[in-house]
């Protein structure tokens, strides 16, 4: 840890050691509030953001900065998609095969709503009409990296003052406002449409007190009643960092024809690949492919939930001074937006089902945060109600294949027609 002119400089190893830390609070936050609980917010969001507050709050008291490093955060990223493609069976996606397409399409019709709000509301408010894009798609469904990327070009060519400030701040109200609203919203059509899990009998109150406390493995991997020894656990380590490996040979593959994915989605490929056609050894083997193991089932857990309490205790929350009033209102109308989009388009075209409620918790993720922040929400509503398999796949294959490359063509199409 450096100290230089005011700023903190935190290493990436102690930067995990404070995640874990950060993710020990959110669980004794939701342990201590119903509220936290009731409505299902993820725990590293409970910690994540009450430190990112204190951070805040220091920073205005006596100007300090916290810049963490975040090497090891984005490692469990590429670990917990990893999990996600060796949980992935064929016939999960011969069966989401439906709801992948309505759900792309929906993901497609929200991004270019969101565009054209974001124009329309900026014109409206005497604001540059890029403007309105750089609180679009830009921002919330590309994130801070997005931004970062754009801004230079929306400042130089479209004449937008500070845009990589007003962008990362547009990207962490997103990010906030997704991480908080997923849960609720999940939570709403499961008691309002007494949805109960695939295959069980209870409702969903039955279900909340059966599955919340005491379900300690993501429903993105099932455990199927299996007993964890070290040798599993050691055996799903391994067989995530050969996925990892051969990953990274497929990225650098893929870069070479001149197509670019961040590395977890060939991660997550090589894993779906891995899991369905490698054979499956007799019990008596010492090494079997782990997949819905309690084992990975665990490690996907702690590297989602350690990323996502990392990412969110290093919200810079002073930046959001950088959004005046009509910032604000295009954000509030982007919010409502993607609400009534998920409630009245998401939730009845995927069949209005237990599965489609917790595809829909995930959707205010991926509509206004990223990725992982879906994920997160879906676990947290899954710990408490139950498993949804479909949801765990259809949802990221859908952001993590088709959301950026469509946003990369929609951002030059828009700027285009400006």
């Amino acid at each position: 840890m450096n100290f230089v002119d005011g700023t903190i400089e935190v290493q990436s190893f102690l930067t995990v050691t404070l995640g874990i830390l950060v993710l020990f609070l959110g669980k004794d936050l939701n342990s201590r509030f119903r509220l936290l609980r009731e409505f299902t917010i993820p725990e590293p969001v409970s910690g994540g953001l009450l430190v990112a507050l204190v951070i805040a709050m220091l920073h205005l008291a006596f100007g300090l900065e916290i810049n963490f490093g975040m090497r090891a955060r984005d490692v469990l990223l590429v670990c917990f998609f990893t999990t996600v493609g060796m949980n992935a069976s064929f016939s999960d996606l011969r069966r989401g095969g439906r709801s992948l397409v309505v759900l792309l399409v929906l993901s497609i019709v929200l991004m270019v709503a969101q565009n054209l709000l974001g124009i329309g509301l900026a014109r409206w408010s005497g604001l540059p009409a890029a403007t309105g894009l750089l609180v679009g798609t830009v921002s919330l469904i590309g994130g801070h990296g997005t931004t970062i990327a754009w801004a230079p070009q929306f400042a130089s060519r479209y004449g937008v003052a500070n845009a990589l400030e007003i962008g990362i701040a547009a990207a962490t109200f997103g990010l906030v406002i997704a991480s908080a609203s997923g849960g609720p919203i999940a939570r709403y059509l499961i008691r309002r449409h007494r949805l109960a899990v695939p295959g069980s009998e209870p409702a969903p109150e039955q279900a909340s007190q059966s599955c919340g406390q005491g379900r300690e493995a993501s429903a993105a991997a099932g455990d199927g009643g299996q007993v964890m020894g070290s040798l599993d656990f050691l055996g799903a380590v391994l067989a995530i960092n050969i996925c990892i490996i051969l990953g990274s040979i497929l990225q650098k593959l893929m870069s070479d024809l001149g197509l670019f994915l961040p590395l977890f989605v060939p991660c997550l490929i090589v894993g779906i690949l891995l899991s369905n056609l490698l054979p499956r050894q007799g019990p008596k083997a010492r090494f079997r492919w782990p997949s819905r193991t309690p084992a990975l089932a665990l490690i996907a857990e702690i590297s989602l939930g350690a990323f996502l309490a990392m990412s969110l205790m290093a919200l810079q929350f002073w930046t959001l001074a950088e959004l005046a009033g009509p910032f604000v209102l295009i954000l509030i109308a982007q919010f409502l937006l993607a609400v009534a989009i998920n409630l009245f388009l998401v939730f009845p075209l995927l069949g209005g089902t237990y599965d489609a409620a917790v595809i829909a918790a995930g959707f205010s993720g991926i509509s206004l945060g990223s990725t992982p922040t879906a994920m997160a929400n879906m676990t947290a509503v899954t710990q408490r109600f139950g498993p949804s398999y479909k949801a765990f796949i259809v949802l990221p294959l859908v952001s993590a294949f088709f959301i950026d490359l469509v946003n990369a063509v929609l951002i030059p199409f828009f700027l285009r027609r400006l």
